[in-house]
Formats: C-alpha cells, sequence, structure tokens
C-alpha cells in the first residue's frame, strides 16, 4: 500500500514539475513571443486564408462571445448529422449502427462542450469515420475553445484599460496548432508503444486463458485517447474507459494518462501569473486549489484502502481495500486517486468504475464536480474560479465598507450579479433535472420512454438517488463520468442532460468573459493603503471559505438524501 501511495505523489509531483514550464510557454505563445513551434506559423496563415479570417482583428467581449458561441452551433450541427447517419458513411468495418436522434443530439452536444458524456458503448456505438472525424476533432476544438476563452480573460486582466480580449479565431487556432496536437503526438507515441491500438483493422477474435472466444475491438486508438486527456476531454474509445487494457495497458500508463489530464489545467494558472505579470496571484490561486483538491483527495484513497465496512464486520479482511469494480493492475488507492482528479479537472475518464466507489468516495466527487474551480478542465476551471474571486471580492468589500476592486477595476452591481446568476443557474440546473427524474421514476414507472422509468436504477434507495444526482452533476460540470448503475440511453435522459450539457457550459463562460469584459473598460484605479490585495494568502483563505460556503448552502439537501445518507446506512 505503501507503493501505490508513493506512486500517487510521484504522479502528481511529475505533473506539477512539467506544468510549471509549459505556463511559461503558454504565456509566451499567447504573448506573441518567439518559441519553438513557430514554424506552425505558415500552418495558421494559411488556415486563417482558407477560413477568411482577420488575424488582426480586435475583437470586444460581445464580438468575441458571438464568434465562439457561432462556430460551437457549426459544429453540433456537423456531429449530428454525422451520427445520425454514420452506418452509410465509410470506415465502419465493425458496421456499427446509425445513432437514435435522441442519442445523436446528446452525443453532439457532449462532445461539442467538452463533456463526452457517452450514453453509448465507445468500440460499438460509433464508427471509425465518426470517432475521428467528429469525435476527436471536437475533442480538439472544444478543449482549444475553453483555453481560448481564458485567455481572452487574461487580455482583459492584462491591460490597465482596454476594450479588446483578442481575436477568438487566432486564439482558438494557435491553442490547436502550439498546445494541443504537439503534447498529443507525445502522448499517442507513448501510447502506442506501450500497447495502445493504433490501426484501421476491425474486431480481432482471440481466445481467453478460460478458453472462452471473445472479439475485441481495435481501431486507431491512441491518439484519441491523447487527446481526451490532454484536453480534459474523457470519452473512452472503449465502453469500459482507461479500465480497458488497451485503452490503459499499464501501471506506467495509467500514471502519463493520469499526468495528460493534470498538465494544461495546472499549467493555465502558471500561465495566468506569467501572462499578466502577477506570479504571487496564481500561486495563491495554485494554493487554495491544491488544498480543496487534497480535502476531497485524502478522504478518498483513505475510505477506498481501508475497504467495505459492512463487508468488515462480517470478519472477511480485504488485503487490497474495497477491489470491487476495480482493476488490480492499479488498486485501489490510485483508482481513488484517479477517481477524484478526473472529476476535479472535468475529464470524467475513469479507471474503475465509480458506481462501485464507496459512499464517502461518491461524495467527494460529487462535491468536486459541484465546486467545479479546483483546477478544472482547460481554461474552464479558472474560468469558474474567477467567477468566485469576483463573488469574494464583492463579500469583502462589504466586510471593510469600501467599493469592491479587483486587479484596479471597480466591481460593481452588474458583474456582482452576472457571477451570483451563474452560480445560482448551476444549482438550479442541477436539482431540477435531479427532482424530475426523481419524480418520474417514482411517480410515473409505466411513462413510455423507450425504457420504462422504472428500468432506469440498477440500485434503490440511497444509492438510486445518488445515480440520478452524479448524472445531472456531471452534465452540468461538463464531466461526462457517470454510475453505470443508471441506464441513460433513453430520450428523458439524453433529451435532459443535452439541456444540462448546454447550459452547465455556456453560462460560465458566458459569465466570466463578460465581467472580463465589462471590467477592463473602466477606469483604472491605482492601488493604494485601502486597496484589497487579492495576491494575499488572507484573499486565498478567504475565497476557499466562500467556495465552500456557497458549494454547501446551495446543495446540502440533494446531498443529504443521496451520498451522505448512504455513507451514514453502511458506517
Amino acid at each position: 500500500m505503501n507503493t501505490e501511495i508513493a506512486g500517487i505523489i510521484a504522479t502528481f509531483l511529475a505533473a506539477v514539475l512539467l506544468a510549471y514550464p509549459l505556463g511559461r510557454y503558454i504565456a509566451k505563445v499567447f504573448a506573441g513571443e518567439r518559441t519553438l513551434l513557430d514554424f506552425f506559423s505558415p500552418v495558421e496563415r494559411f488556415i486563417y486564408k482558407v477560413c477568411g479570417i482577420d488575424p488582426h482583428k480586435k475583437m470586444d467581449w460581445k464580438e468575441f462571445l458571438k464568434a465562439m458561441l457561432t462556430i460551437n452551433l457549426v459544429w453540433f450541427v456537423y456531429a449530428f448529422f454525422m451520427f445520425l447517419f454514420q452506418s452509410h458513411l465509410p470506415f465502419n468495418p465493425d458496421g456499427n449502427p446509425d445513432m437514435t436522434p435522441d442519442l445523436s443530439f446528446n452525443t453532439a452536444i457532449s462532445f461539442v462542450v467538452n463533456c463526452n458524456l457517452q450514453d453509448y458503448s465507445g468500440e460499438t456505438g460509433v464508427t471509425y469515420l465518426t470517432q475521428l472525424f467528429v469525435i476527436t476533432f471536437l475533442q480538439f476544438v472544444s478543449a482549444a475553445v475553453g483555453i481560448a476563452c481564458l485567455v481572452g480573460v487574461f487580455n482583459a486582466l492584462r491591460e490597465k484599460t482596454t476594450n479588446n480580449l483578442g481575436n477568438f479565431w487566432v486564439l482558438l487556432v494557435k491553442t490547436t496548432t502550439r498546445i494541443l496536437i504537439p503534447l498529443c503526438v507525445v502522448v499517442a507515441v507513448l501510447l502506442a508503444f506501450n500497447g495502445t491500438p493504433t490501426s484501421f483493422d476491425g474486431k480481432d477474435t482471440i481466445t481467453t486463458v478460460q478458453g472462452d472466444t471473445v472479439q475485441v475491438s481495435r481501431g486507431p486508438a491512441a491518439g484519441m485517447i491523447a487527446i481526451k486527456h490532454i484536453g480534459t476531454n474523457g470519452g473512452g474509445w472503449y465502453g469500459a474507459n482507461s479500465a480497458h487494457p488497451l485503452e490503459n495497458p499499464n501501471y506506467f500508463t495509467n500514471m502519463l494518462e493520469m499526468v495528460a489530464q493534470l498538465i494544461i489545467p495546472l499549467a493555465m494558472v502558471f500561465a495566468l501569473g506569467f501572462y499578466i505579470r502577477r506570479k504571487k496571484f496564481a500561486y495563491v490561486i495554485f494554493g487554495v486549489m491544491t488544498v480543496g483538491t487534497l480535502c476531497l483527495l485524502i478522504p478518498t484513497v483513505i475510505t477506498e484502502i481501508h475497504g467495505n465496512p459492512l463487508i468488515a464486520h462480517l470478519g472477511i479482511a480485504q488485503p487490497g481495500g474495497a477491489t470491487e469494480g476495480k482493476e488490480v493492475r492499479f488498486g485501489a488507492a490510485a483508482s481513488g486517486f484517479w477517481s477524484i482528479i478526473t472529476t476535479i479537472i472535468s475529464t470524467g475518464s475513469v479507471n474503475s468504475m465509480h458506481d462501485s466507489s464507496m459512499a464517502l468516495s461518491g461524495l467527494m466527487q460529487i462535491l468536486a464536480m459541484l465546486v467545479n474551480a479546483f483546477y478544472g478542465g482547460c481554461g474552464v476551471g479558472l474560468l469558474n474560479y474567477y467567477i468566485y474571486i469576483i463573488i469574494t471580492v464583492f463579500i469583502a468589500g462589504l466586510m471593510v465598507g469600501r467599493t469592491p476592486e479587483f486587479l484596479g477595476h471597480k466591481v460593481e452591481a452588474r458583474e456582482v450579479k452576472i457571477a451570483a446568476l451563474v452560480t445560482l443557474l448551476s444549482a438550479f440546473i442541477i436539482k431540477v433535472g435531479t427532482a424530475l427524474a426523481a419524480y418520474y421514476n417514482v411517480h410515473h414507472p409505466n411513462v413510455n420512454w423507450a425504457t420504462k422509468p422504472s428500468a432506469w436504477l440498477g440500485n434503490p434507495g440511497y444509492h438510486g438517488f445518488t445515480e440520478m444526482l452524479y448524472q445531472y452533476t456531471s452534465s452540468n460540470a461538463n464531466n461526462g463520468s457517470g454510475l453505470a448503475g443508471l441506464t441513460a440511453n433513453n430520450p428523458f435522459w439524453n433529451i435532459g442532460t443535452g439541456i444540462a450539457m448546454i447550459l452547465g457550459r455556456f453560462l460560465p463562460i458566458i459569465g466570466p468573459v463578460a465581467i472580463a469584459g465589462i471590467l477592463a473598460r473602466k477606469k483604472y484605479v491605482p492601488e493604494s493603503a485601502g486597496t484589497l490585495r487579492v495576491d494575499s494568502y488572507t484573499f486565498g483563505a478567504t475565497t476557499f471559505a466562500v467556495i465552500i460556503i456557497i458549494t454547501a448552502l446551495s446543495y446540502f439537501p440533494p446531498l443529504a438524501l443521496g451520498p451522505i445518507a448512504e455513507y451514514l446506512s453502511i458506517k
């Protein structure tokens, strides 16, 4: 067990050590400084020319958001029809069928918004064509959208007074060519050399040790698995995701995929400090995020190592910890580590089945997604944290009787209203969605939803409620992981979570970009003795307290009905 803990520590330290120089590099890319990958410039100019983009055009926050929302709508329409007619298209050696309209709707939205909630099974639900030219494509550009929007906020914070958030198209292209593609090439090559498939062959027939004959899907999986983690996407090539031995062959690839998930979210925090020339501010943010992560991670690892108390009461030893639903190749500790990291940074990939996690672990996973600001996904984690900063600045201003200021700009009613609206709407989406699911499951068991609601849940009672709460929490947080006890491929869930994913993705992007754009246009107020210093540890602690209080007040009732009640029932 000590070895497993050492593996966790080594993985996290490796991610931090790699993220710091990557953050410096990212800051240089978007500041227009020279870097080793400047040879991509001709490719970028070609893209601008073909697409009719003026790379020198400046955009205010409204133009910036208009460009972002427009291209996302185009991608959604493209993906929807590709999934709807995929069986009639080439590169389908396994003969996988078309998606139903509601599943196509859900899947298209899911990958456009970087959620990657999969109501289909990876290797049988899509074809090689849609895996590569829809899903993998969207995994690149959706991650690039999040980073581009965060850099737009960086631009607003960098200048004393400005109306320019940068050119969205340039930020989108540069993120893809200079950050995502190079990182994915490295990860994909390492995965391929460790046994992850990279061919276009169809299923292979193998004979197991027990003498059973089974068919195993293959395909060009390594590249897709690389961007699913680098871009904090999470959708698996295989239905079992990174618990599948071909998607995650050994302990080295397990560490590699963990580092891949962490590296950009961590790097963007450091990039903030370099880019706006406030490194201490970035260190404070990193410290708050890390403390929050540890508060969720430590209880999870401990409870998974100690095993199931109900089994312990029977006098049965559990030397491997709580091993149900976990890969013995990785063990309980590494699985618990993955489950928290993947929910904290909104990747949503899994190397164990979260439905088999202990109740306390399930609570920590849901809390990670409810906060959605401890590291978070590519770009959007810091955007969510920015909302908490604005609320903290407002509260701190009230406490000292002074007009709130953030980096030299007065925070007034309009900005606070936007921040509050984003926070409240997230809670509204999750709780209303869960309430509707619970209502239909209990009161309308015979409603004809293709699959009857009474068959949605594989578990009754507290855990059944947790499964429904987890699904909407994951959708709103653009996480995409789920509890397998819930059967979600039916119109109710496909449409309901599809709507939740749209709102959960774009509201937390529109809000921070709008706030940053509005603040940046205001007159700069030089710092004085009474200025609230946002790069102090006191402000960091206050922000952490605000995060905890808002989350607790917003979500305690549903948490008490689900994971908390389940934990107390088996304690």
